[in-house]
């Protein structure tokens, strides 16, 4: 029996064996995952809005979005999940049409997000955001996984029972994943898993539980989100300074090679 994309990416999401992601922001990157044995390619809706020439945080044209997400779509054969922000919309009517446009794009999963952009509160409203997820399982039929992110933490708030809140409210909204990025403690980590009642997916990086830690703890996904991105245009800055500032090379030594990167497209 064929198992499609919905399905397979759905059953990748295994508390204490956690899908790995190592979010990408081009087709390269994408590719590159993908041969690096990922067993789905994310996108990282910072490091899109960035390459494309825009600010994250729901400034990047929706369907220059969506068509990136359709690029990366056509050239792996591992399910992709995409990054679309609070939905490039300013209400859950918006985020429904992002949706079927991410949907017919070939994404097997998104993340949607509940910071207000530009909103006179860091977070919207936990009705208006339950509405938008509402909007999306709506959208998107039963297939898509649609991964919830509350971003109580990462906003500067540090109260578990109302990430908890959302959590339960996204759920109960049709979210089939909760995504709670900014925390690394392992005990709040711990009361998130036993609390959300869905798959938990962390944010991770220099500093975060590894992965078999958080395994122990149950979380069935980690994510590294925009800090690839983040170390690929340090490297930019780097090689630059030190062309200019010494005339030498060092920076660019372990690049990958012309024919290897060029062979994956």
């Amino acid at each position: 029996m064929t198992i499609n994309k919905y399905d397979a990416f759905r059953a990748l999401h295994r508390p204490g064996d956690p899908l790995r992601l190592a979010n990408a922001w081009d087709v390269a990157g994408a590719r590159l995952v993908e041969q690096a044995g990922g067993a789905a390619v994310a996108t990282t809706s910072a490091g899109v809005a960035w390459s494309l020439g825009a600010k994250d945080g729901n400034a990047l044209d929706r369907d220059r979005a969506v068509d990136l997400v359709a690029r990366i779509a056509a050239v792996v054969a591992v399910p992709v999940t995409a990054d679309i922000e609070g939905g490039f919309a300013d209400d859950a009517a918006g985020v429904a049409e992002t949706v079927r446009l991410v949907v017919a794009a070939g994404a097997a999963g998104i993340n949607l997000e509940d910071a207000a952009a530009g909103g006179p509160e860091p977070l919207l409203p936990v009705a208006e955001a339950a509405r938008r997820i509402a909007a999306a399982r709506a959208a998107a039929g039963a297939g898509l996984f649609i991964n919830a992110r509350v971003d109580t933490f990462l906003r500067g708030g540090d109260s578990v029972s109302d990430a908890l809140a959302r959590a339960r409210a996204y759920v109960d909204a049709g979210a089939d994943g909760v995504f709670v990025p900014g925390v690394a403690d392992r005990t709040i980590i711990a009361e998130l898993v036993a609390g959300v009642g869905a798959p938990l997916n962390i944010l991770v990086g220099p500093g975060s539980p590894t992965v078999a830690e958080l395994a122990e703890l149950g979380v069935a996904r980690v994510s590294l989100g925009s800090s690839v991105a983040s170390a690929a245009y340090a490297v930019v800055r780097r090689a630059t300074e030190e062309l200019l500032a010494k005339g030498t090379y060092d920076t660019v030594a372990d690049g990958l090679p012309y024919g290897e990167l060029n062979a994956l497209l």
